[in-house]
């Protein structure tokens, strides 16, 4: 005998807020500093060395930025600090 698992209740309200974080006005940086698009999405996010950080990508031209204390960081930095190191 096959047993199937339950599946999730079918949804019958819409979702309070936005779906995705790619719509305008929700959790996004004000615009890109590369080409001024406001699609611009922000996470916050912590590295593997445990520095937290602000990650910003644009969706029109894919810049991406990463922040720390209000500074944004080098990328070599970044991956850096994200590398796991063998013990």
């Amino acid at each position: 005998m096959t047993v199937v698992p339950a599946q999730r209740p079918v949804r019958t309200t819409a979702p309070a807020g936005p779906a995705s974080l790619t719509q305008r006005g929700s959790r996004t940086a004000s615009s890109c500093p590369s080409c001024s698009s406001g699609r611009v999405t922000t996470l916050a996010m912590t590295l593997t060395d445990g520095t937290p950080v602000q990650f910003s990508s644009c969706h029109e031209c894919e810049h991406r930025t990463w922040t720390h204390e209000g500074q944004q960081m080098p990328f070599a930095d970044v991956i850096t600090r994200a590398t796991k190191h063998k013990a």
